[in-house]
């Protein structure tokens, strides 16, 4: 837990296929915007036709650079994500063509179960109307690809974020805190596993299952606190792999009702996404918990997250994300910051740390006991740990320091963790705190 919180390719559209009001202005800016959107389920539903992770990705990201010169040439389509499928197939086939495979593989790009299939279908989609779908569990598909036990759990999340989340190899490295050559290197050999291991690209029997959960858990908590508090870029928040990560969550939920642990972390992400629209203001600036508007809270979701916590209560002691579920729960019930019950939250952080053994659950529970018993005893708990090229911590340090009156230690600490923030509005929030302080 973060601290302290068709038209065909071939084809010339209409006219009217251009862009309109509330549509992306530029060929660009819709083609970025498709890639938030749609990158995640197409890369899928490619993987299921093609058979190939390597084969999808390649034809889906040529689709993507086309569509770059023939939106501006011809208009942005209605629907750019039938669009880019189309695209991504006629990739796809001239790759097996190129390589002499055509008759082994047309079958999968041209038979009656890719064009008359359940799930989309594929030559009459955007042309005649046609809605490009998919069942609910065709991206929790490549999840659990992605989350085969054969891979390190590294892996597991680099491939999630890449495929799933379409997150590029340079920001994942800046996420994992390593060079880009060997968070590229890592993802290769991961795909390279997956097809000579002949990991199969489907959910797991349920007797797999529970083997596998705790992987897929920790995937989809990580997506999203990825999405919840990006590591790069210029917003705090990547909203599309929050709302990505919830919804694999909730049909992860309908596949496994009776695991207390999955409705957990559906919880925590329901309570934490919550607050989304008040943790910036109107010019993009962080907005610390206590200071948030909680009236700009989504009730929706805070009604939703309590009521999943409330069901998987006492089916089994509580795991690591009921409990972190528990910890956002206790800043939902409290209508202002000042009836926080940071005792509880203590607590609940020392049964945390006692399960995981995290050290950045070490650094939330510094915090919680800071507001407890004080800045000095919360500092106390961060003597002796650490957590390499992790900002947070001294930003932490920082503002104990400062409520310690502390200013030139405080400082230091907040020069240190600049030097670590990488995305933009943590690294303007820590400028200010830094000059409140040089002023002093």
């Amino acid at each position: 837990m973060r601290v302290g919180d068709h038209c065909r390719v071939s084809q010339r559209p209409d006219a009217r296929d251009g862009t309109a009001t509330g549509r992306p202005g530029t060929a660009a800016e819709a083609v970025e915007q498709a890639l938030r959107e749609h990158w995640g389920r197409l890369l899928a539903l490619l993987t299921r036709l093609l058979g190939s992770l390597d084969a999808a990705e390649d034809a889906l990201q040529e689709a993507y650079a086309t569509a770059l010169t023939a939106w501006a040439r011809d208009g942005v389509p209605r629907r750019t994500d039938a669009w880019l499928l189309t695209a991504a197939r006629h990739r796809a086939r001239d790759r097996f063509r190129r390589e002499a495979t055509l008759a082994r593989k047309l079958p999968l790009l041209a038979g009656p179960e890719a064009v008359d299939g359940p799930e989309v279908a594929l030559e009459t989609a955007g042309a005649g109307g046609a809605e490009v779908s998919s069942i609910p569990d065709e991206r929790l598909r490549l999840l659990f690809t992605c989350c085969h036990p054969a891979l390190a759990v590294e892996a597991r999340v680099a491939l999630t974020l890449r495929l799933l989340g379409g997150l590029t190899t340079a920001q994942i490295a800046h996420a994992f805190l390593v060079p880009e050559p060997t968070m590229a290197a890592r993802i290769t050999r991961a795909k390279k596993k997956i097809a000579t291991a002949g990991i199969p690209y489907r959910v797991p029997p349920d007797a797999e299952l529970p083997a596998r959960l705790g992987g897929v858990l920790t995937v989809l908590y990580l997506v999203f606190t990825e999405g919840h508090a990006a590591t790069s870029g210029d917003l705090p928040v990547r909203r599309e792999l929050c709302d990505e990560a919830i919804r694999l969550a909730r049909v992860l939920v309908a596949l496994m009702p009776d695991e207390p642990e999955a409705a957990g972390l559906l919880a925590l992400l329901l309570l934490q996404h919550a607050r989304r629209d008040a943790r910036v203001d109107p010019a993009g600036r962080l907005v610390l918990l206590p200071d948030q508007d909680r009236s700009r809270w989504d009730a929706g979701q805070v009604a939703e997250g309590l009521a999943l916590l409330r069901g998987a209560a006492g089916r089994a002691p509580a795991g690591p994300y009921l409990l972190q579920a528990a910890i956002a729960a206790e800043h939902a019930r409290a209508p202002v910051a000042a009836d926080t019950d940071w005792g509880r939250i203590a607590a609940l952080y020392a049964a945390l740390e006692e399960q995981t053994g995290s050290p950045v659950v070490r650094l939330n529970r510094a915090v919680a006991v800071a507001e407890v018993t004080g800045p000095a005893a919360g500092l106390a708990l961060l003597d002796g740990l650490e957590l390499p090229g992790f900002h947070l911590l001294p930003a932490t340090r920082a503002d104990l320091l400062r409520r310690l009156g502390r200013p030139a230690e405080a400082r230091v600490e907040y020069a240190a963790a600049l030097d670590l923030a990488g995305n933009a509005a943590d690294r303007d929030f820590l400028t200010s705190r830094l000059a409140a302080l040089e002023q002093d």
